[in-house]
């Protein structure tokens, strides 16, 4: 883990390409505001969202221009000071196209946070230097880490409240690398920031004559990308998702490519039947491609007649996924209701849905020393190691080599609610399904 940089990609890397930002952290840390302030500073709020803004912010008996309210667009939201869903906003730097997840830090809302930290290349970490670390921020990191991000951006915010004192910002500095390093972060940058005045977050402070580094605006601007769908996987991904029946035209099998590119000659499989074939021709709306890239939504055609629908996965033949009938899994749980050994759920993975069962729990995550301990039962938030068994079979990756294929959500069987997101460990073992 480096200590003060994440390291800075060429311009030619990342010209024209996209960053994903989810915020985290816990609950009045600053994260809107912060969100708010990049905006404004950086001149992407339009005159018209600029005089919402004001006109929001006297509503609710804001003294100031209350920059929070750029991402909480939720009644509920404006009324509590406190973000409830995940609030996305479009901005741009220099070298690149941002997506920016504003995830809310309210415990109760955990859930929302890892569905913004899903897809995200950089988490920016916001800590309230006046009270520290508290156990949903090192939540947070847990869960952005669970879900493959792989770099952060620490803000030290409200650096302006103890005086921009240096002590109390190497305090948040030292223990957010720390955590950062437990966690399987590569890489940590800590910026000292006032969110309510902008310093250091688009221009430098004069505030912090001790503090070198950039700006939390330059920072993102050299972060490092990575395609979340392409996941480093050494092979082609195509999760069937739809059959496309043409007359005289045999059939299609549509999906999102992940993985690796697919093309026409390309030798695959079939899983989890294991039928082997070759792709014939790669489409999309607007015409026939030579070779498809993740992670675009394509069609292809295969030159054998196989049986393949919705649920199978067209891959590589050279470097397939397993096929798994049991799932050892990291769980992050989001139901009020406890997950334990013989619940019934059903899986959604890529496209493919099965029912499961609970076989066993190894353990809870400790979120202080980030260690797993025994446990009888999940319960809401929390995160932990359980072994399920599945009612069939699925085509599966490690999470780390592959987000999509190596994700799954598990499902109520009478609600349909989503209930928890599982992250596959691949160290599963196929079993007799005959007790589902």
């Amino acid at each position: 883990m480096t200590a003060y940089a994440i390291p800075v990609v060429e311009p030619s890397a990342t010209e024209g390409g996209i960053l994903r930002i989810a915020t985290i952290g816990s609950v009045d840390d600053g994260k809107s505001t912060l969100i708010g302030r990049l905006l404004h500073d950086s001149r992407q709020l339009l005159d018209d969202q600029v005089s919402a803004l004001a006109t929001a912010s006297r509503r609710r008996g804001a003294a100031a221009l209350d920059l929070s309210f750029a991402t909480d667009g939720l009644r509920d939201e404006r009324d509590q000071g406190i973000t409830i869903d995940v609030a996305y906003r479009y901005a741009s730097t220099p070298r690149r196209k941002l997506v920016i997840a504003d995830c809310p830090g309210h415990v109760q809302y955990t859930r929302n946070m890892a569905t913004g930290a899903s897809s995200a290349d950089l988490a920016v970490s916001v800590v309230d230097v006046t009270a520290g670390l508290r156990d949903q921020t090192r939540r947070h990191c847990c869960v952005a880490a669970l879900l493959g991000v792989r770099s952060m951006i620490v803000a030290a915010n409200k650096m302006d409240l103890v005086g921009w004192d240096r002590d109390a910002y190497e305090a948040v500095a030292a223990e957010m690398r720390a955590l950062a390093a437990r966690t399987g972060m590569d890489a940590v940058m800590v910026i000292p920031v006032s969110a309510l005045n902008g310093d250091n977050v688009v221009e430098r402070s004069e505030s912090s004559p001790w503090y070198e580094g950039p700006t939390l605006f330059e920072a993102i601007d050299a972060a490092p990308a990575v395609a979340w769908a392409n996941g480093g996987s050494e092979g082609s991904r195509l999760p069937v998702q739809w059959v496309l029946r043409g007359p005289g035209k045999g059939r299609a099998y549509a999906g999102m490519v992940s993985g690796g590119t697919i093309g026409s000659g390309d030798e695959v499989v079939i899983l989890p039947s294991g039928l082997r074939s070759t792709v014939s021709s790669v489409s999309t709306h607007d015409g026939p491609l030579g070779r498809a890239h993740p992670p675009l939504s394509v069609s292809v055609t295969l030159a054998d007649d196989v049986d393949a629908g919705r649920g199978d996965m067209i891959a590589s033949s050279a470097s397939p996924p397993e096929v798994l009938g049991t799932l050892d899994a990291t769980i992050c749980w989001f139901s009020a209701e406890p997950i334990r050994p013989g619940n019934r759920y059903r899986v959604k993975h890529t496209t493919r849905v099965l029912p499961a069962r609970v076989e066993g729990l190894e353990g809870r995550m400790d979120l202080e020393s980030l260690q797993l301990s025994a446990a009888a039962e999940l319960r809401e938030n929390d995160i932990g190691r359980a072994r399920l068994v599945l009612g069939g079979q699925i085509a599966a990756d490690a999470y780390r080599s592959n987000r999509l294929t190596g994700s799954f959500v598990l499902v109520d069987e009478v609600t349909n609610a989503t209930l928890g997101a599982g992250l596959v460990e691949l160290d599963g073992r196929t079993v007799d399904r005959s007790g589902l």
